[in-house]
């Protein structure tokens, strides 16, 4: 069992890149709550902007990390690794936390000092405007695995979790340039169950240009990927195997249907070929 968390044993760890508008925003979120964390990391993914000026500046205490461009998971693992804390608390540079995330947190892992991982409910903002999330998006804890199957029900900005659970399940994936959180919580939830605050604890900003679900089409590309990647290294149960390899055989099938209208003839075929693969876990 691990030690009980408490805030001095929490590494918060903030990717940036071009983010300078609006990384003071999430660090003055950290900043607010009601007993600091032990660290905050800022790990840059080569920014062009003002970012390193803005945490010389305005966050001294704060550590900067910096790399050349190489992505958000890139990013986050640089951070992992500098990491002192014993629990690891993510942010992406565009969300905020509310003041009591960390504490309401801590609560509820000690409440449940079984569990490694915990997250939160949270607040839409698109636009500056607030909006509702859809029935899809609902979030709880327990054994969580095939409610992940379809699409990412836990924001990275609202986790808090063991460094341990990083050497079980692995690090974010490098490879995939969306998603990537996505493929993290179907390896964690494949292997543990979560605990859940019901209260929304995070601000999420949404609808600037520069978001990742916005930068790539067709996000079930890489869903794809991580659900195979689920079926070949993953210690699924029969059940979950079979969630797991219908969920895929779906969205290829789907993906196959939007190559065919772009006349990519050889990806639609190559999905097919993908789904029909995995169809036969269904038998």
């Amino acid at each position: 069992m691990n030690s009980p968390p408490s805030a001095a044993a929490i590494s918060v760890i903030i990717p940036a890149y071009n983010r300078a508008p609006v990384l003071g925003r999430a660090l003055d979120s950290v900043l607010a709550q009601g007993a600091p964390p032990g660290e905050v990391i800022v790990a840059d993914d080569g920014s062009s902007d003002a970012t390193a000026e803005l945490v010389r500046r305005r966050y001294p205490d704060c550590r900067y990390l910096r790399q050349p461009n190489r992505g958000v998971s890139a990013a986050r693992n640089l951070g992992l690794r500098a990491a002192r804390g014993d629990w690891i608390a993510l942010l992406d540079s565009d969300d905020a936390w509310l003041p009591g995330k960390l504490a309401a947190q801590i609560a509820q892992l000690r409440r449940e000092p079984e569990l490694r991982v915990c997250h939160t409910e949270e607040i839409w903002i698109r636009n500056g405007t607030r909006v509702n999330a859809m029935k899809k998006h609902a979030k709880q804890g327990g054994w969580i695995y095939r409610h992940c199957l379809p699409l990412c029900v836990i924001s990275p900005s609202s986790v808090l979790l063991h460094r341990s659970v990083f050497e079980t399940a692995g690090e974010f994936d490098e490879t995939l340039p969306a998603c990537e959180d996505y493929d993290l919580w179907l390896r964690i939830c494949a292997r543990m169950p979560v605990a859940f605050v019901a209260e929304p604890q995070i601000i999420k900003h949404g609808g600037h240009p520069d978001q990742l679900s916005r930068q790539h089409w067709g996000m079930d590309r890489f869903r794809v990927r991580a659900l195979a990647r689920a079926l070949s290294e993953l210690p699924l149960d029969a059940e979950d195997r079979q969630a797991t390899a219908a969920t895929l055989v779906q969205k290829a099938q789907i993906l196959a249907q939007g190559a065919d209208k772009r006349g990519k003839t050889q990806q639609a075929a190559d999905y097919r070929a993908l789904a029909a693969r995995y169809r036969v876990d269904l038998l």
